[in-house]
């Protein structure tokens, strides 16, 4: 044992200290999922905002994994990594987004919707190509008739592949028994194999994408019912009436899309008057106000404004009309959708809110 103290301690510190120095020198470079790795760590380590749910689910896992295979990093190899990092930031000098629907999304209204078809079938076929991340980024108006009309397992599936508030809104909008039959069969998804979901994702994806462009962004009961709100009342009856006889259903669809000035008591809030009033020119406020008091049908709805307002407004309102006289019915009517065309404006832009009427 003397001799061996003896000779420890006759070891210079930099004798002691060498061999590590040549260890660290000989230590190989890190891979470039090491890298990424590293960043990643110390942006979270540093609570910096950071989403990488974007990346391929592939990409994603295998960050994760190369993460848990790793320990510890020194600081000359963390301030490498870092100053690479920013270099390579600093010389990009533009980006590109990665992925066929990426660059869709940026072609968008730039290439024919047959074209945009094709590449997505082309990028379908890939090996790689997670069909999932296409379905998740369609609108859930699309994704619906999916829900709707596939058997319950493939449902099942597909609710299981969306994220939850997709999936949630697309079960809220399903009729009862279905909702119900759906989500139990997501229970029983435990145990199918990945290829099975990959191969369901790629038949609803083609499926999804192979659907015709459509030439009208609203349906057909919503161009109708917009058409009617502004159609002199006399036409909009008579066309109701005519809709009616040849199909009842689309009729009674049509009749619940339409707002027009006789709505107003059973469709606006008491507290939105106010509002509405404010926004509109008083004299096409008078003018609606005296042609409506006139009509039997209307006048509720007259005495349904003035009388939720401040009583000095209503006041001096009621003094115009008296004023104003007689109105014609062009004028009236002109009036009148010039105030249903302040309501809409107001709901598109979320300042008041429809009452739904019930069933």
């Amino acid at each position: 044992m003397e001799n061996g103290s003896t000779e420890l301690a006759q070891i210079t510190p930099t004798q002691a200290f060498a061999p590590n120095r040549e260890r660290r020198a000989a230590r190989r470079p890190l891979t470039s999922r090491e890298k990424a790795a590293v960043i990643v760590r110390l942006l979270v380590a540093q609570d910096t905002p950071i989403i990488l749910s974007s990346l391929p689910e592939h990409t994603q896992a295998a960050l994760t994994e190369q993460m848990g295979k790793m320990r510890l990093v020194d600081r000359g190899t963390l301030n490498a990594v870092v100053a690479e990092f920013v270099a390579e930031l600093e010389e990009v000098g533009l980006a590109f987004p990665g992925g066929i629907e990426g660059a869709l999304s940026i072609m968008d209204g730039h290439i024919s919707a047959t074209a945009a078809n094709r590449l997505r079938r082309l990028a379908g076929a890939s090996s790689r190509a997670d069909p999932w991340d296409r379905i998740s980024a369609m609108e859930v108006d699309r994704l619906l008739p999916v829900l709707e009309e596939e058997s319950i397992e493939v449902a099942a599936v597909m609710l299981s592949k969306l994220v939850v508030p997709k999936a949630a809104e697309l079960l809220g909008r399903l009729e009862g028994a279905r909702a119900r039959r759906v989500a139990y069969a997501v229970s029983q998804t435990v145990n199918v194999d990945p290829e099975t979901v990959r191969r369901i994702g790629l038949s609803l994806a083609t499926q999804l994408e192979n659907q015709p462009p459509r030439a009208f962004e609203t349906g057909a009961v919503e161009r109708v019912g917009a058409i009617l709100n502004v159609t002199p009342q006399l036409v909009r009856d008579d066309v109701l009436a005519g809709l009616e006889q040849d199909d009842e259903e689309f009729a009674k669809m049509v009749r619940k899309a339409i707002f027009t000035f006789f709505h107003i008591p059973a469709r606006i809030n008491t507290r939105d008057i106010p509002k509405i009033a404010r926004v509109l020119d008083q004299a096409v406020l008078v003018t609606a106000l005296t042609y409506a008091s006139a009509k039997k049908d209307l006048a509720p709805t007259a005495e349904f404004i003035l009388d939720n307002m401040s009583q000095r407004m209503a006041q001096t309102l009621r003094e115009e009309m008296d004023e104003r006289g007689k109105v014609t019915e062009k004028d009236g009517e002109a009036a009148q959708g010039a105030v249903i065309a302040a309501i809409r404006g107001l709901e598109s832009a979320g300042e008041l809110a429809f009452i739904q009427e019930e069933e």
